[in-house]
C-alpha cells in the first residue's frame, strides 16, 4: 500500500524567508481556525528555513487576510500543479520574473 503525498496537486504552500515567521503565521492562522498544516518544504522550492505552510486554493483569501492583518506576508506562495511542476501564484516580491518552477525529479 503506498502512502499518500504530502502536498497533492491544486495545493497551496506559503514559504517564508525564515523559521521563526513560519510558526508565528502557523500560530496566527491556526488561531483562526484555519485548516493549515506545517510541513518540511519540498526540494525543488527555494526555501531559507526548509519549511512551507500547506493549504487549500479555496482558504487562499482568508489566510492572506489573516497575514495581512498582522504583517506577516510569505515570501512566495506556490501552487503544486503536477509532481514535477511548482506555479508561483503570489510574491512579495513585485519584479520577481519567475511564475513558474519545474523540477527534474523523478
Amino acid at each position: 500500500m503506498g502512502t499518500l503525498p504530502m502536498i497533492k496537486n491544486g495545493q497551496l504552500l506559503a514559504v517564508f524567508n525564515s523559521a521563526h515567521r513560519v510558526m508565528k503565521a502557523e500560530n496566527v492562522l491556526k488561531k483562526c481556525g484555519l485548516s493549515i498544516l506545517l510541513i518540511p518544504a519540498p526540494r525543488a522550492l527555494s526555501t531559507d528555513c526548509g519549511l512551507a505552510i500547506r493549504y487549500g486554493s479555496d482558504i487562499y483569501d482568508d489566510v492572506m487576510r489573516a497575514l495581512v492583518s498582522v504583517k506577516l506576508l510569505p515570501a512566495f506562495i506556490y501552487k503544486k500543479e503536477s509532481e514535477t511542476h511548482y506555479e508561483t501564484v503570489w510574491s512579495a516580491d513585485p519584479t520577481e520574473p519567475d511564475t513558474s518552477l519545474k523540477t527534474n525529479s523523478s
